[in-house]
């Protein structure tokens, strides 16, 4: 009778543990199914909309100590830069200092417009401070147009210049779009024109 009762219950705690082992590697496969769920992958930042409509960037060596500013103007506005950070049209979106407090170890700016409207356009870089001491600065320029929200950013020039002194002031270039926000053929040209100092040529 006793090595019946013993092995009823070596039975019992088989089937037990059994039991319990089955509900774990159930859970544990639930969980696995689960995750990729969770936390899905990010988009692409090139999957990103465009905030704006007609998008201007400037670049520059990244380990360079230099504050170059990104001056534009479109059709009826006035020139938007670091000290007129917003116009009608144009809003200075990032003022890059340089390497001073930024942690992202970028050196750009970039201006955003609200809506295309037809017009000229003038696009100019000033060399505001150099504190590396590693003149002439080179400075890529990209202009791009999303005419509407369903339409991607299309660039549509892009040119590099070169700064050789601090308080310079160079047009990358003036050009006109069309009102189906369109590069009017013949228009572009890099007559100087001073934004920063607000005086028309």
């Amino acid at each position: 009778m006793e090595g019946l009762e013993l092995l009823e219950e070596d039975d019992s705690d088989t089937v037990f543990r059994d039991v319990i082992f089955l509900a774990l590697a159930g859970f544990i496969a639930i969980v696995l199914l689960l995750l990729p769920h969770l936390n899905p992958p990010a988009k692409a930042e090139e999957d990103a909309p465009s905030p704006g409509n007609v998008i201007v960037e400037i670049r520059w060596p990244d380990d360079r100590n230099t504050d170059v500013d990104l001056w534009v103007e479109a059709p009826g506005d006035v020139p938007v830069g670091y000290s007129n950070k917003g116009g009608v049209v144009f809003n200075l979106l990032r003022d890059d200092l340089g390497l001073h407090a930024d942690f992202s170890g970028l050196n750009y700016e970039v201006s955003y417009s609200r809506g295309v409207p037809s017009g000229d356009y003038t696009v100019n870089l000033h060399l505001y401070r150099d504190l590396t001491g590693q003149l002439p600065v080179p400075v890529t320029v990209v202009v791009s147009v999303k005419p509407s929200p369903e339409q991607a950013a299309k660039q549509i020039l892009a040119t590099k210049l070169t700064l050789k002194q601090e308080g310079q002031e160079l047009t990358a270039f003036r050009f006109a779009l069309d009102k189906s926000g369109r590069l009017v053929r013949g228009s572009v040209n890099n007559l100087p024109r001073p934004l920063r100092t607000g005086k028309k040529t």
